[in-house]
């Protein structure tokens, strides 16, 4: 499979699952929504796309999250492998992604960690908003700590 961003999506499972043909072949709709990225990079070339994803980590880092080290990259990554279900003050928990989107995030360790104790953060975004969350090893306990609206 073929992606316009130049991501691996080789080692995607969930797109090996669901028969998915890459973003080229499909034109930027691997998942059967228009993937921001794609349209992003084929409406106005991949330089501003860089320039884009540039503003979007100098944002999360101005954010200055307690425990939280500076954000150097972001990845497209398939809303299935990071759609947590965060606790609401209710009760609820909620599924704040779209599985069949594609966002740009990272994963970062908290650096109040200790031997006992690991904490991740979770960065996410898109052209609409910035979600950060943290949890621990394989997305157990997780926290909203921000959306935030662009």
């Amino acid at each position: 499979m073929e992606s316009i961003c130049g991501a691996d999506c080789s080692n995607c499972g969930y797109g090996k699952n669901n028969n998915c043909k890459g973003c080229r072949i499909t034109k930027g709709r691997p998942f059967g929504k228009q993937c921001f990225i794609a349209k992003y990079i084929l409406t106005g070339e991949k330089e501003n796309y860089e320039n884009f994803k540039k503003q979007l980590i100098d944002e999360i880092n101005e954010l200055n999250i307690p425990g939280m080290p500076k954000i150097k990259d972001l990845n497209p990554l398939n809303g299935t492998f990071v759609n947590l279900s965060y606790p609401m003050p209710n009760g609820e928990c909620v599924r704040l992604l779209d599985d069949n989107e594609i966002y740009l995030g990272n994963q970062v360790e908290c650096e109040f960690n200790d031997n006992s104790i690991i904490r991740c953060f979770g960065i996410l975004a898109n052209m609409n908003f910035i979600l950060i969350g943290e949890y621990g090893p394989n997305g157990d306990n997780p926290e909203l700590i921000m959306y935030k609206k662009r």
